[in-house]
């Protein structure tokens, strides 16, 4: 038994680098992009997408983190299916990673007057940024939707009830912004939810810490 014990020791300490990768994405993405949204000049969050960040001399920065906490969101997904939870939660979430990591790699266009001076466009790169941010976003939805039921068949009433409404919020949130309608405080909305979803994305791989 004890060299069971200690041969499955690596493992569940792989599991828990992994699922410590996904604890730090969230909070990384959102005070990275608050951090510019503070500072960066012309930048105005309730008419800009956090993505718009992307270009300018500071671009970089938005670009990093997209690429950074992408990365970081496929690791939790190694882990979770390393973990054995589920066959679609972790590859519903490897698919938001990727949609995060393509986000940085196709730059996002200028719009409405930011970076200063720039004038709105439609270029390839930013219609394949909103093409794979919207392919990772219904990754996201879809995954706590699928760890929803999970946790109801496993009798966590509250995580159930708390993915099912993550789930539903984001996805109310991102079918407004993506209909292009000129809703006052939808930017602001879209923000919050993306918020929530990452919020849940690292309450989701700190419960996996925890638990194995």
């Amino acid at each position: 038994m004890s060299a069971a014990v200690a041969a499955a020791a690596p493992a569940r300490e792989r599991t828990g680098v992994l699922s410590a990768c996904g604890i730090v994405a969230g909070p990384i993405y959102v005070l990275v992009a608050a951090i510019q949204v503070l500072t960066r000049e012309g930048f105005d969050l309730t008419r800009h997408p956090v993505s718009v960040l992307s270009n300018g001399d500071a671009g970089w920065i938005q670009i990093a983190n997209f690429l950074v906490t992408g990365a970081l969101t496929l690791a939790f997904a190694a882990g979770l299916a390393r973990a054995g939870e589920g066959r679609w939660a972790p590859r519903l979430i490897a698919l938001y990673g990727l949609g995060v990591v393509g986000a940085g790699l196709f730059a996002a266009d200028p719009m409405d007057g930011f970076p200063i001076g720039a004038d709105t466009t439609i270029t390839w790169h930013g219609l394949a940024h909103l093409a794979v941010g919207g392919i990772g976003f219904l990754g996201l939805v879809a995954a706590c939707l699928v760890l929803a039921r999970a946790h109801a068949a496993a009798g966590r009433r509250g995580w159930a009830v708390y993915s099912a409404v993550t789930g539903v919020v984001f996805l109310a949130a991102f079918l407004g912004i993506a209909s292009g309608a000129r809703v006052p405080g939808l930017n602001l909305a879209f923000a919050a939810a993306v918020v929530a979803g990452w919020t849940w994305l690292s309450l989701t791989a700190a419960r996996l810490h925890r638990t194995r």
